[in-house]
């Protein structure tokens, strides 16, 4: 009865990590054992004695939850092909403040094919771009300024 009032989510995810942290904190033993043979999980003998509940709670969730996994699968479902950009965001990209692509060198005019090709032949040239992001108030961006 009380499971039907729960949102699906605190019932299939939440619950279930919040059992396995209660347990480790709490040291049952059977409880944790139960869980790690359920999730076929290999804890070391080193990290199940820890003094440190949290050494023995990392261990369980790093072999279960792997962050790494997470991410990774994150960032290759969310976020776009590099294949799939316009020819007017590699010129964005490619400049820097007020200069326009047409008054790059050259050479970096050049680039853009190759930006846009995404190579990885031994031939192609080598693109790296780096970014920096930081957090800006809201007023202080250009179309929220006051004319």
């Amino acid at each position: 009865q009380s499971k039907g009032k729960k949102p699906l989510f605190v019932q299939l995810v939440l619950d279930n990590i919040w059992s396995l942290y209660e347990a480790v904190m709490k040291r049952d033993k059977e409880k944790i054992e139960k869980i790690v043979t359920s999730l076929g999980l290999r804890i070391g003998a080193r990290e199940s004695r820890h003094a440190d509940p949290k050494v023995h709670l990392n261990a369980i969730c790093s072999q279960w939850l792997p962050i790494s996994d997470a991410i990774l699968s994150m960032v290759c479902n969310k976020i776009p092909s590099p294949l799939d950009i316009t020819a007017e965001r590699v010129e964005k990209l490619m400049c820097v403040g007020s200069r326009t692509f047409d008054s790059l060198p050259p050479e970096t005019r050049e680039l853009k094919s190759a930006f846009m090709k995404c190579s990885s032949e031994e031939t192609a040239p080598v693109i790296v771009f780096v970014s920096k992001m930081f957090p800006v108030d809201a007023k202080a961006l250009p179309q929220n300024k006051p004319r």
